[in-house]
């Protein structure tokens, strides 16, 4: 794989996320926080699914200079692990502790994070004015659906309909309170911001 062109040939830092949807949270929350990831300095890399982690490690391996972390779901930590071992990015012997080379674990995925944190009534609160309260009504009314908690059927109303997750993501980071911010989310951003500091000068 080739990053020309998807990875800006200035970055001193590339945060790896699966999909558009956490690289929409990521920056969302830095612009809440007043701290926008400058450019030329860190960079949030949707991959389009944590398979493609080995191949942007490996491409990456060719910018030694470029810090390397990433968010991911616990149920693709294996492919984590293997892709980290793979680029020799993990201490040998190093725990499960991934956090200690960049990489940050969400429990189900970041959706379920954020669905977790901002609570039901906050999520169909946003929904809501969004004008798309009779669609979540819809879908949880649906065969398929029944017996499901309101968090399933949320998960699954985020993931059907094109552009939905990246919206909500957004939409969802702004509304929840900054003490309830998603643990691995909110530990990503400041790893990443970490090396943002300007240099300093003599």
């Amino acid at each position: 794989m080739n990053l020309a062109g998807v990875l800006d040939p200035t970055a001193r830092t590339a945060l790896l996320v699966e999909g558009e949807s956490d690289r929409a949270a990521v920056e969302t929350l830095a612009r809440r926080r007043a701290l926008p990831l400058r450019p030329g300095r860190v960079q949030v890399v949707p991959m389009g699914g944590v398979t493609n982690l080995g191949h942007h490690l490996a491409a990456l391996s060719a910018h030694p200079e470029v810090r390397v972390g990433g968010l991911y779901d616990a149920g693709e930590e294996h492919v984590v692990v293997r892709s980290l071992d793979r680029a020799g990015l993990r201490p040998p012997g190093d725990t499960a502790d991934l956090t200690t080379v960049g990489f940050f674990r969400c429990e189900r995925d970041l959706e379920d994070e954020l669905v977790r944190a901002l609570g039901v009534e906050g999520c169909v609160a946003v929904i809501a004015a969004q004008g798309a309260l009779r669609s979540l009504e819809r879908l949880r009314g649906q065969p398929a659906q029944r017996g499901w908690s309101m968090e399933q059927v949320l998960h699954r109303f985020l993931g059907s309909g094109s552009g939905r997750k990246e919206l909500y993501a957004r939409l969802f980071t702004e509304a929840v309170p900054d003490d309830r911010v998603p643990q691995p989310l909110d530990a990503a951003l400041r790893w990443a911001l970490a090396d943002q500091a300007p240099a300093s000068h003599p």
